[in-house]
């Protein structure tokens, strides 16, 4: 693990392997940090805080950029080592190099916009002002289908407004975070402004929010662990940011380009295996477009490729582990058994060594089936109909979740009322992909709460201090 600009074993002797859902085999084993290395790693991130948040904006901004730039030099290493652990297709991966460098490079110049105020006094003697400075040492605890576009969404703007760091990466992709590490080595990042812990979760988690030097912790997850973390906040008063799970609509009117939401649902779908939080997870078609929309959607699907994800050519990795498999299977097997038709797919891959599912359409869909209440988090597409505008956004409204939600139709009219009334923190408005390090990325309801990305992302990071002059 990376603690304090060194690299060190678990004093424990304690190891944890990953594996490679592609094949089953164990590609590496790394050392399980408890409370004393994350502590450790808190004390480094808090010495280094003295100085880190005094340099200029733009002198931080330099080491961000350096960082960033050695990212983009080692992307292919950076696509392999994350294809091999948690299966994202090696060209998927790779374009996930790129957009988490994006955040180190938007961030470094937001971090010259940190602006205060002057305020007019309201007496002759007096001169107000107000001030943003770090927060001070932060927390993120980061996720296995990201693995690094999730961690630069968290470090970025902290660096960037003069906080030092702590990062928990998922167990079942420390590779990347370390690889992440020794490029900020590389870069020369001062010792305790990065730090890297992997292993047990609730040691590490433990001393996070126990530990009165973390400051603030940044979350991306499960709804269920989001709401014990403001549990475990709630003693300390920590600052959090909950990035937790989703259930997507996705909502085809009757005037949109069929072929248009067919490619965008299937890019959407179908990225990381169906793998993300912000993709299409119960598809909405008007009933008088369904047949033409489901025929050219069974189409493109059957273009997918399935398999080993570093194999050239595959669009399609494994889902990341038995668990995830079981999951996939139950939901269809559920919806098939309440009367959903298979469309294509509906089985995982025969004989394969790793977790493959084959990228399924269900039709005749209804709201009953857990498929349509539960994220499923695979390669599976329920298609349902509607009738009326009205009864297409109760039914994408009818969930806790608010994370993201699409769009497609050509009418302007609709598509700004329906964005309004959509109760999710993103709308792709006729597009399947909306996320950029530019714009900010989070959800309502249960699906969390702050943002991270654009001018927003930074603001969790900073405290405002009011300061009274007198004369």
């Amino acid at each position: 693990m990376y603690v304090n600009g060194e690299w060190i074993l678990s004093n424990s002797g304690e190891y944890f392997t990953v594996n490679n859902p592609s094949t089953k085999e164990v590609v590496a084993k790394v050392p399980k940090a408890n409370a004393e290395e994350t502590k450790a790693a808190i004390t480094g991130a808090s010495d280094a805080l003295k100085k880190w948040s005094l340099l200029t904006a733009e002198q931080r901004a330099k080491y961000m950029l350096k960082l960033r730039d050695l990212m983009l030099e080692y992307t292919e290493e950076l696509a392999t080592i994350m294809s091999m652990e948690m299966g994202k297709a090696y060209n998927e991966a790779k374009g996930e190099v790129v957009y988490a460098a994006s955040f180190l490079t938007w961030y470094a110049e937001e971090g010259k916009r940190i602006y205060g105020e002057t305020i007019p006094a309201s007496a002759e003697n007096k001169r107000l002002f107000v001030i943003k400075q770090p927060v001070g040492v932060v927390a993120a605890i980061t996720p296995w289908n990201f693995p690094l576009a999730m961690m630069t969404r968290k470090l970025g703007p902290a660096m960037a407004a003069g906080c030092t760091g702590i990062v928990k990466p998922a167990s079942q992709t420390p590779l990347t975070a370390l690889a992440f590490a020794k490029l900020a080595d590389m870069a020369e990042i001062p010792k305790g402004v990065i730090n890297i812990v992997a292993g047990s979760t609730k040691a590490i988690s433990d001393e996070l929010f126990n530990n009165s030097a973390i400051k603030k912790i940044s979350f991306t997850g499960s709804t269920n662990v989001g709401k014990e973390l403001v549990r475990q906040s709630a003693n300390q008063l920590k600052k959090l940011s909950l990035e937790l799970g989703g259930h997507a609509p996705y909502i085809v009117f009757e005037d949109a380009d069929i072929e248009k939401a067919v490619e965008g649902v299937v890019a959407s779908k179908f990225r990381n295996a169906g793998q993300t939080c912000v993709c299409a997870n119960r598809i909405y078609v008007h009933k008088n477009i369904k047949e033409e929309f489901a025929k050219l959607f069974v189409e493109k699907v059957k273009e997918l490729k399935v398999g080993n994800s570093l194999a050239e050519g595959v669009d399609i990795g494994p889902l990341v582990n038995e668990s995830g498999l079981e999951k996939v299977k139950e939901h269809v097997e559920d919806a098939v058994e309440k009367g959903a038709k298979v469309l294509y797919g509906g089985a995982e891959v025969k004989d394969a060594s790793g977790y493959f599912y084959i990228p399924t359409i269900l039709d005749n869909v209804t709201e009953e089936m857990k498929i349509m209440q539960e994220e499923t988090f695979g390669p599976v597409a329920p298609i349902t109909i509607f009738e009326t505008d009205d009864k297409a956004i109760d039914a994408a409204n009818n969930t806790e979740y608010g994370l993201a939600s699409y769009i497609y139709t050509k009418d302007i009219s609709r598509a700004v009322k329906a964005s309004e009334a959509l109760n999710f923190g993103i709308v792709g408005l006729n597009d399947a992909m909306p996320g950029v390090a530019q714009a900010p990325f989070g959800g309502m309801k249960e699906s969390g709460y702050g943002r991270e990305g654009g001018h927003q992302g930074i603001r969790d990071y900073l405290e405002e201090k009011y300061i009274s002059l007198g004369l």
